[in-house]
């Protein structure tokens, strides 16, 4: 067995690329795993990068999470915007931080590849 295919995929980023009424992704499995570890791998690093940002700069973890996600849409080439918005839930869920209001508001639409 090939180590792509050892990676356990949550089905909340499997979905990201399941269109609409569709039950197929539109990635292949090595592609998705190679994007789901990139999106995983940045959320990890960007937890003592948020939580400083929210000790220095005295904001709530909600504009924290906001100003995460519009760093991570800067250069749209890199993340899509629903990769971004999972890379934020998946950072708030690691740092134990609520994110209610940000599910609230849909990510920027974007095509899915």
């Amino acid at each position: 067995m090939t180590d792509e295919f050892q990676i356990h995929i949550p089905p909340s980023f499997m979905a990201l690329y399941v269109p609409p009424g569709k039950i197929k992704p539109t990635l292949g499995q090595r592609d998705m795993a190679q994007r789901y570890e990139l999106c995983e791998d940045l959320a990890n690093l960007l937890t003592e990068k948020a939580s400083t940002m929210q000790f220095t700069l005295g904001i709530t973890e909600e504009l924290v999470l906001q100003q995460c996600e519009r760093g991570l849409l800067a250069d749209p080439s890199v993340f899509s915007a629903l990769e971004a918005r999972w890379v934020v839930c998946r950072l708030a869920e690691l740092l134990n931080w609520p994110m209610d209001q940000l599910l609230q508001t849909p990510p920027t639409s974007d095509p899915v590849d």
